[in-house]
Formats: structure tokens, sequence, C-alpha cells
């Protein structure tokens, strides 16, 4: 099949390979950009690359925090300039509070909005109207526990409890509440620099693993080594994959000395209490939506022929 300049521009941005080995990775699959990657990885040209952290909507993350519950929300606009608008971050603020009472994303979208008779739908539909832009309600999620904390972070503020991405961490424990929400807010600092897959091995995606596995097997068997050897291989590299992408095993931004882990066992010295990390959420701005890109300059030659 034929493969365009965009195909190879597109592999080439996922995964810093050349130009050629791009294009033939995509000629090897078809086409297929995830089955492409894989080959790279194969060849030793490219390393895993996270999808997800191509941003490419604006708006706002926005927080709101209860005794023992905290909620997430994000609100998407067109341009960066609405971010800094007071009434949308007004609007931002308002839908986390509902949030807090409602959680997952549907209900709040058709819950009331504070002070009004209209939903959050709705309320978002009128707003495009005084605000000037196309702004949309995307999604929302919660954290409760049943004692202990639900601390939270927002990284990029630009208003109180408003900015580019934030995170809740939920930690049941009888001790210190405060102690451990000041504990999950470190904890929280560091997933948002460095954004596990899972809190631990039993919550990561088993196709993940299992596609790592395939990946870590036909590069060792590239070694020309035995299999018992091959074997002994794959689980270092698993093992080295678990402390890269799972929480609880990665080291701690804020001491690498130590294991998320290892960092919460020493917390519970000032929590004064058994404390377990059970839960956590990161939403970042416009992670997985894919935004058209504009050529500006063409865009303006274009209107000065017109």
């Amino acid at each position: 099949m034929s493969i365009s300049a965009a195909q190879v521009k597109e592999l080439r941005e996922l995964t810093g390979a050349g130009m050629m080995d791009c294009k033939a990775a995509l000629a090897e699959t078809n086409g297929d950009m995830e089955a492409a990657v894989d080959w790279l990885r194969k060849k030793g040209i490219a390393k895993a690359d996270k999808k997800a952290g191509r941003t490419a909507a604006e708006g706002l993350i926005g927080v709101d925090q209860g005794l023992r519950e905290a909620a997430l929300v994000e609100v998407n606009s067109e341009t960066d300039f609405v971010a800094r608008n007071e009434a949308f971050q007004q609007i931002v603020g308002n839908i986390a509070k509902v949030a807090l009472a409602f959680g997952d994303t549907e209900a709040v979208a058709a819950a009331n909005y504070p002070g009004s008779d209209k939903t959050v739908t709705d309320t978002i539909k009128d707003a495009v109207g005084t605000i000037g832009e196309n702004l949309s309600f995307r999604r929302s999620a919660k954290l409760v526990v049943s004692e202990g904390a639900v601390a939270t972070y927002v990284h990029n503020a630009v208003a109180d409890n408003l900015g580019k991405l934030g995170v809740l961490v939920a930690i049941e424990t009888a001790g210190d509440a405060q102690k451990a929400a000041a504990f999950g807010r470190q904890v929280a600092m560091h997933i948002a620099a460095i954004n596990p897959m899972a809190l631990d091995i039993d919550a990561l995606d088993p196709a993940a693993v299992e596609r790592e596995k395939a990946i870590f097997s036909e590069q060792a068997r590239q070694s020309g080594k035995p299999e018992n050897i091959i074997e002994k291989m794959v689980e270092g590299r698993l093992r080295k994959f678990y402390e890269e992408v799972v929480l609880l095993k990665q080291s701690f931004v804020l001491n690498p000395d130590v294991t998320v882990a290892d960092a919460l066992k020493e917390a519970e010295k000032e929590i004064g209490a058994p404390a377990k990390i059970t839960a956590y959420l990161r939403f970042a701005l416009g992670e997985g939506i894919e935004k058209e890109e504009t050529d500006f300059a063409a865009e303006v030659a274009a209107t000065v022929k017109k």
C-alpha cells in the first residue's frame, strides 16, 4: 500500500525514529500505526511512547474538595485565552462543585448548575454565546475514602483549584487525616510529574503487559541465547518495566532513593497508623484529543488573496 508523508511524520513524532526507518516500518505493517511502533521497538530503533501525552485541547482542569472526598473536571475551549477569562474560570469551578456531589460525567452533565434551574450542559451552551468560543464539558471523576483523606494537587494553576493538570490521591487510614493529606499531596505531585500507568501491578492492563512481554522476548531472542536465559532476560526487563510504570514501585520524586511504597511506610510514622493508597486520578488538559494543525502564515496569506 502507499504510505503517506503524514503517516511517516506521525510515526516519527511517536517514536523519534528516522524517516526511512518509519517508512520501512509502515510498509512492513501495511500502514498500521501501532504495529509500526512495535516493529521499530523490536528492531531496537524506538522506545515505548505514551500517545496520550500529546495534549491538543485548551481550557481548564478544575478541582473541588470535601472532608474525605474530592473531584476533578475538565472543561475545554478553543483557545488558551479563555482559560484566563474570569467567567470561564467561574464556570469550571462551579462544575467542579457539582462533580463533588454527583461524580461521573453523565450525572454531572445532567445535574443543575449551581444557582440555576438549567443543567450543566445547557449552561455550557449558553456560555458559548457570551464567551464567544465553542466550549465543552468533557469529563469528571471523584474519589472518596471512608477514613483518611483525598489529597489534591493542581499544576500550572491560573487560579485557586484551576489549572492545566489535576491529581487526586486517596489514602485510607485511621491515623491523622491532615498528615495523610500532606503526604498524599506529595504523591499527587509525583503522579503529576511521572504519570504512572497503574497503582500496582494487578491494576495494569493485561494486554499492555503481554505486549511488552512479546517485545522483550523478540529483543532477547535477537541475542541468540538459549531459551532458559531468554526467559530470565524477559523477567528482568518486566521487573524494570514495572518499576517504570507502576506507582508503588516507582522511585519517589521527592526522594529517589526510595520507592513510593517505601515512602508511604515511612509516612505512617507521622500519620500514626497504617495507611494505604487506594486510588488516584490524573487529568491532564486535552490528553488524547487530536487538534487540527493549521499553518497560520498560510491562513493569513489565503485571507489576503480573497
